[in-house]
């Protein structure tokens, strides 16, 4: 009894002191609130509405549309080891996402029973290898460290995953002993049905979220310009396999389609009302659906919500306060970070690396910091250390990671990303 109430003492004391000595009134800190508060509206602005919603959806949809046969056959712990990992780490270049965008992603498959190494290898992949972002690094930074981001993302994307893989195994082999045999991959319907359906739903989310950079190429800004008319295809193809092989009537989907075409013509510049209204209206059929697979899908997609959404907002509020946003300092002075990158040294790459992945990098955003970095004397190799650990991992990315996979998985997970970030950082700095 006595040692619940020290424990008890302890906290409401060290929450006193922490409000009792909280400087308020100084610059650094209010000027760290601010940006921190900016930083979250942002994020809800530009992240929530295009890229976590059409992710949870996916996310719901690999839970209950993909049978548990066909998630183990090629990322389970039995499935053969060259298929999973390169499944995982090619996954990269077709989702193009960023860090905190993967998670839902990568909960519906870890939770569907993929093997560790395989899942660790998306993870990483998923933000990591981002077309997009690879070509605007060789354009801005040079085409050297544009391959050498390439090749080295690819790479550690399987040697993480290996090593996870490698560190937990005694669980992995009591995973692969307890997983059934991966029989069944197409029950139900065709699993290729299944995959143009998520497939839709991936290439909105792709096409929704395509950035724009004075430095991109004209075949990136070709796409670009029409990636809305890309999205609308996309979302066609959607509403005709709901009707088609997932049993919703072609009326309600029509309800829910004449609002976003009535909103996408009259905001024809303001695209975000018109993706918005869609969601919500497939929301709003599927949460209706009586019991059904749609309904299970809503449930389920709903579910990763409520787990994810508030972690990754806490982390972005956390991350803000301690890092500021670009060209907007936090507590962390910028000019600690420009003065320990300094330079090709082991120390400095671990500085960058480590650095990198507690910050958030919203998805092409890393380069036009790099490029000041550099700028100020950064060197090569912590420039690559940065583009490997900052895009794949953040603080609220982690916070995730932990309540899905746990502690320990969560601290070998991150701790492998900053090591190998860091010597490859340094070997191709001194090379």
């Amino acid at each position: 009894m006595w040692k619940t109430q020290w424990k008890w003492l302890a906290g409401l004391v060290g929450g006193f002191l922490f409000c009792y000595c909280l400087p308020v009134g100084t610059e650094r800190f209010d000027h760290a609130v601010i940006e921190s508060l900016a930083l979250v509206k942002w994020y809800a602005r530009e992240h929530v509405l295009l890229c976590l919603v059409p992710a949870f959806f996916i996310a719901g949809a690999i839970g209950v549309f993909v049978s548990r046969g066909a998630v183990m056959r090629y990322l389970g712990p039995k499935a053969k080891k060259w298929i999973a990992y390169l499944v995982a780490s090619v996954s990269g270049t077709i989702l193009a996402v960023c860090s905190c965008t993967i998670l839902p992603l990568f909960a519906g498959i870890y939770k569907m029973g993929a093997g560790l190494g395989p899942a660790s290898a998306f993870l990483y992949s998923g933000p990591a290898i981002n077309i997009m972002a690879i070509v605007l690094t060789a354009r801005v930074l040079g085409v050297e460290l544009g391959i050498a981001r390439a090749v080295g993302a690819i790479g550690l994307s399987i040697v993480i995953g290996v090593c996870m893989h490698l560190i937990f195994r005694r669980e992995e082999q009591e995973k692969a002993r307890m997983a059934a045999d991966p029989v069944d991959v197409e029950s139900g319907r065709p699993l290729r049905q299944n995959v143009l359906y998520i497939g839709s739903m991936i290439a909105i989310l792709v096409f929704a979220n395509l950035g724009k950079s004075d430095d991109s190429g004209a075949f990136w800004l070709a796409i670009w310009s029409v990636k809305w008319y890309l999205t609308s295809l996309a979302a066609l193809v959607l509403g005709f396999m709901l009707v088609r092989y997932y049993g919703m009537k072609w009326w309600k989907l029509a309800c829910v389609a004449v609002p976003v075409v009535v909103l996408a013509v009259v905001f024809p510049d303001l695209p975000l009302p018109a993706f918005t209204a869609g969601f919500l209206g497939i929301g709003a059929l599927t949460s209706t659906a009586g019991e059904n697979e749609l309904r299970s899908w809503f449930e389920t997609s709903w579910d990763f919500a409520k787990k994810i959404m508030p972690l990754l907002l806490f982390g972005v509020l956390i991350a803000g306060l301690l890092l500021g946003r670009v060209e907007q300092e936090g507590l962390i002075p910028s000019g600690y970070v420009e003065k320990l990158v300094g330079g090709n040294s082991l120390p400095a790459n671990f500085f960058a690396a480590f650095a990198g992945a507690f910050m958030y990098f919203a998805t092409l955003t890393e380069v036009p910091i790099l490029e000041g970095l550099i700028g100020a004397g950064m060197g090569k190799g912590p420039a690559l250390a940065l583009l490997l650990a900052g895009p794949a991992l953040s603080l609220p990315n982690m916070l995730v990671i932990n309540s899905v996979m746990g502690p320990r998985k969560t601290v070998a997970f991150v701790s492998l990303v900053i090591l190998f970030s860091t010597l490859l950082g340094f070997f191709y700095g001194n090379w």
